[in-house]
Formats: C-alpha cells, sequence, structure tokens
C-alpha cells in the first residue's frame, strides 16, 4: 500500500523500517458491521490542527497490540457517500504489553480469542479522539483510501492462497508420514485402498493449488491484471488446506483429533482462511463478474 500510494517521505520512513523488521504493521479496515462491505465504514476522521481525531471501532486488528503503526481506514468526508469518504492513515502507536496492551491516549482494546491461527493475536479496538499526525495521510491527499486498499488486494489474495498452499502441503506430509507408519492388521494402513485414495486426491489437490497460485503470482508480477486470476487461486487453495487437512485428520483417526499431534492444530488453522482477505463468496462473486465480461 505504501508503494503504490505513499508520497515519498512516506516511502522513505516506513518501507526501511518494514523490510528490517523494525516495525509490526497492523491492518485496521474491519468494522462489526462492515466487513466484506468496507465501503460502509464509518470509523471518522476529525480534522485538528496539526493531523486528525479518530473516533470509532475496529476488529480483527491481527497483531494489534504488539503493532508500530496501522494502516488505518477512516471517513474523512461525512457528505461523501460510500467509498468516496474514506482515506488511508500510516497511523503510528505505541507497542503494547501483556499488562498494557494500548498505552497511547484515544485508544483501547481486548483480544479476540480464535480457535486457530493464534499466534498472530486478533483484537477489538475503540477509537476515542486518537491523534494521527497530518503526514500520516497516505498520499496526501483524503479521499483516495478505498482505492489505495483495493489496490492492494490481488496481493493480498495471492499470499493468502500461498499461505493455503503451505498448510494444504503441511497436512499431507503429516498424512502421509502416519498411513505410513501407522499399522493395522499387520500392515501399514497406507496399504488400504481408501487410504491411498484420500492421499492420491490431496496431492492432486496441493498441486493444483500451488501452480494456480504461482500462475496469478507471474501475471501479477508482470503487470497484469490478475483479479480473476487471483480470486481463483485464493479460492481453490483455501479451500485445498481445508479439504486435505480434513482428510488427513481422518487418516489419522481418534489421534488426529487430539490436541497433542500437528494435524489438530493445522485443521485449525486452515479454516480461516478461506474467510479473510475477501471470503470465498467474495471471490466466487469476482470470479463471475470477471467470466461475464
Amino acid at each position: 500500500m505504501i508503494l503504490s500510494g505513499g508520497t515519498e517521505e512516506q516511502k522513505r520512513t516506513w518501507l526501511p523500517k518494514l523490510a528490517r523488521t523494525e516495525v509490526l504493521p497492523t491492518a485496521a479496515f474491519t468494522e462489526p458491521n462492515s466487513g466484506s462491505d468496507l465501503a460502509s465504514v464509518q470509523t471518522r476522521a476529525v480534522k485538528v490542527d496539526g493531523g486528525w481525531r479518530i473516533y470509532g471501532q475496529k476488529t480483527w486488528m491481527t497483531h494489534g497490540a504488539r503493532a508500530d503503526v496501522m494502516t488505518l481506514l477512516a471517513r474523512t468526508d461525512p457528505n461523501q457517500p460510500g467509498h468516496r469518504g474514506l482515506s488511508m492513515f500510516l497511523a503510528p502507536k505505541t507497542r503494547g504489553t501483556e499488562d498494557n496492551p494500548f498505552p497511547d491516549e484515544g485508544i483501547t482494546g481486548g483480544e479476540i480469542r480464535v480457535l486457530g491461527y493464534r499466534g498472530m493475536r486478533e483484537y477489538d479496538v475503540a477509537f476515542d479522539g486518537f491523534f494521527v499526525p497530518d503526514e500520516a495521510l497516505l498520499g496526501g491527499v483524503p479521499g483516495q483510501g478505498f482505492r489505495q486498499l483495493m489496490a492492494t488486494m490481488e496481493v493480498a489474495r495471492i499470499q493468502t492462497a500461498a499461505r493455503g498452499v503451505g498448510v494444504a502441503q503441511a497436512a499431507f506430509d503429516e498424512a502421509l508420514r502416519y498411513a505410513r507408519t501407522r499399522v493395522q492388521f499387520g500392515k501399514p494402513i497406507i496399504a488400504f485402498p481408501r487410504i491411498r485414495a484420500k492421499l492420491a486426491r490431496a496431492a492432486v489437490m496441493v498441486q493444483a493449488a500451488r501452480q494456480l497460485t504461482y500462475y496469478a503470482a507471474r501475471r501479477k508480477e508482470t503487470g497484469e491484471r490478475c483479479d480473476l486470476e487471483a480470486g481463483m487461486a485464493k479460492l481453490q487453495a483455501t479451500r485445498a488446506a481445508w479439504e486435505v487437512a480434513d482428510a488427513a485428520v481422518q487418516i489419522h483417526g481418534g489421534i488426529g483429533y487430539a490436541e497433542e499431534t500437528p494435524i489438530s492444530r493445522i485443521l485449525l488453522d486452515a479454516r480461516v482462511l478461506s474467510i479473510f482477505e475477501g471470503t470465498n463468496e467474495i471471490q466466487a462473486q469476482i470470479i463471475a463478474r470477471r467470466l461475464l465480461e
């Protein structure tokens, strides 16, 4: 987002720090009543001397407490309907601690307990006059926030597809290892046709998702339009992650349902992939619209 929409000063300020992992970013887009429909965001940015005051609520802020900067989508012009009144901010914040997750004035929040993906940690956050300086307005021009965000969606969906490929591959590896070593009725369970069939289907799904993801990434890298390909990759790879993980748990049998096994965690981590960075229902809508064109 900074590369495509930021000022030269914003690029100099943030990109080296992000590349060196000196700062951790978080996205503050989603609201309790604005998930896939980001054009309906209600969080307000009110102009004051030297900057803006933020009022509203965000949810599903990944790394929210320990982040150093927020890409914050807020409505700077309440008279403009839909996406036209939205702006994006590179809003600096103080990194929180376990005892004080949000030390800055005007911002409070709490953790959302989730089924999987627990290492990232998600937060509900409320803004009540949180101050953001003028230089934090992405691109320096208000009203461009939705366009700036949409420009990053292809990348976001391709990298989510890549996550799906990785999770699907991990699930397949666990299933194959277990099927080779688990002995029942005097032989490894991989000898049984139904187990082999599950593994074969899983292998095909992983490879198909991988190649589709590579294809979308190549198109993006060469500057071609790839919303169709990115949507397809995200849809297929995240579905593969869940289906392969589910099959892998089935191959494990009862032990696959135990928290002590890696495959149980893989299954939980796989579930969320079809939801974030645009739900798979949204991807299907994008694909259908492009096909109709």
